[in-house]
């Protein structure tokens, strides 16, 4: 059930930013930062670790996990080391995401063409 509603809800995500895509002038760049807003947003007002509770891997593979990882890591940051702690907190904690990124994007590359 739990795989059921993983997909259900990353599903309804993408579909919503699909249709926003195609019916209106907004561009992927748009989308992909208002998603990371949304889920930092979603994470301050406590929102975020309950949706992960209940949709599991289908909130955690969405780019508005990025958001919530990124707030979560400023906060702990901030209570570890202070102001300063902000950024090696959210360096710290999405860190891992950045590089796998990264190296699969350049591994994907080597693998496939791109068609024109």
């Amino acid at each position: 059930m739990m795989y059921l509603k993983a997909f259900i809800f990353a599903g309804l995500v993408c579909l919503i930013s699909q249709v926003v895509l195609d019916n209106t002038k907004v561009t992927p760049g748009h989308i992909t930062s208002s998603l990371t807003v949304i889920g930092a947003l979603l994470s301050f007002l406590g929102i975020y670790d309950k949706i992960v509770s209940c949709f599991g891997a289908g909130a955690t593979i969405l780019i508005s996990n990025f958001g919530h990882m990124l707030y979560a890591g400023a906060i702990t940051g901030f209570e570890e080391c202070g102001a300063l702690g902000i950024f090696t907190g959210m360096l710290g904690n999405t860190g891992i995401s950045l590089v796998s990124v990264i190296v699969f994007s350049f591994v994907f590359t080597l693998l496939f063409k791109a068609k024109d």
